[in-house]
């Protein structure tokens, strides 16, 4: 049974090596190879530390264990960065490795998440993804709706993301109670 916790310093590493694997497995169609190449696990384990000491606008993060006690995914999120949308929280990143995908891990993930955050108070949620990404089904299953599109750098190319978002949290959270 996969077991949830939040996300500790000594974490890092195995986040960092999740997230550049998971990154890199995900975006292969989607992002030019050069651009791929630019997130690294050193790049990564730099940033994780930095979140899992200081983390800043309220971030939060959890990760996920198999059957095993290994770490296989996380999720992390806190106050939306841009606030041009009208919504109050932002899934910042959540990733799993290849073979825990489709097996209910990324919904326990983000439903841990969400319900962490309708604790701290907040109302609505907001999730950034490639927009030919395939899995942005995954939220709007989960009743996202498309709320904008933008253009944002990755390396040197340019890429099109689309934000899906919950404006009432609580309906999110109802999803997963189905």
């Amino acid at each position: 049974m996969a077991f949830i916790r939040e996300a500790r310093f000594e974490d890092a590493e195995t986040i960092a090596n999740i997230h550049v694997a998971s990154w890199k497995s995900t975006y292969k169609d989607l992002i030019d190879e050069r651009d791929l190449s630019n997130i690294t696990v050193e790049n990564r384990i730099a940033l994780w530390e930095t979140v899992l000491r200081t983390p800043v606008n309220g971030q939060i993060a959890y990760v996920i264990e198999n059957d095993n006690g290994e770490v296989v995914g996380f999720v992390s999120g806190g106050r939306e960065r841009t606030k041009n949308y009208g919504y109050d929280g932002e899934i910042y990143s959540i990733y799993l490795l290849d073979q825990y995908q489709r097996k209910g891990y990324g919904s326990k993930l983000l439903q841990a998440v969400a319900a962490s955050m309708a604790k701290e108070g907040y109302q609505s949620l907001l999730v950034w993804v490639l927009t030919h990404n395939p899995s942005s089904a995954f939220y709007t299953n989960l009743g996202a709706h498309p709320v904008e599109a933008e253009r944002v750098t990755i390396g040197q190319g340019t890429y099109e993301e689309t934000a899906f978002g919950w404006k009432d949290i609580h309906q999110l959270l109802h999803a997963f109670s189905k």
